[in-house]
Parts: C-alpha cells; sequence; structure tokens
C-alpha cells in the first residue's frame, strides 16, 4: 500500500502471490499465516480468494482458487473498468 494525498493506493497481486496462495490452499495453510509471509493484510487474502474462485458447471470438480486463472479474472474486471471509465469520461466531453 502507497499512501497518496487523498487515500491509500493498492498494490494488485503478482502472479506469483497469486501461485503462493494456489499451493497454500491446497496445502490448507491458514489464511493469517499466509498474510503473514506476504506481508498483506488477512483481508486481502480473504477477498482474493472470494472474488477469484474458480466453478464451472461443466467441470464440477475442479471448482476452487487457482492462481492462473485468478490473475486472468482481475485482468478482465481491470480492463472493464477502464472501458467504463473511459465511455463515462467521453460521454461528459
Amino acid at each position: 500500500m502507497r499512501g497518496t494525498g487523498m487515500g491509500a493506493v493498492y498494490d494488485q497481486l503478482s502472479i506469483t502471490e497469486r501461485r503462493k496462495i494456489e499451493r497454500w490452499r491446497h496445502a490448507k495453510v491458514p489464511v493469517d499465516e499466509m498474510a503473514r509471509v506476504l506481508k498483506r493484510c488477512r483481508s486481502t487474502i480473504f477477498r482474493e480468494l472470494k472474488r477469484n474462485h474458480f466453478s464451472d458447471e461443466s467441470m464440477p470438480g475442479c471448482d476452487g482458487y487457482y492462481g492462473a486463472a485468478a490473475h486472468l479474472m482481475q485482468a478482465e474486471r481491470r480492463a472493464r473498468e477502464r472501458k467504463l471509465i473511459n465511455i463515462l469520461s467521453f460521454a461528459s466531453a
């Protein structure tokens, strides 16, 4: 996290951090321990696990958290947010 005049700016989780979370999740490492090792707030880890949980009805045995899939989901969300910001700024001009 980096401080700014208006509030805090948070660093996104890297693909490396997401892959570590994936391995630890499969090994049943407690979230508090993951957060301590990654030097992240425990709520960041909980939010990551909830927001990027993979689920597909056609593959019911594959539900769970996968670091690479999580990274792609996050990239898609950021792209949609940027597109929305561009549309809104264009409409107000």
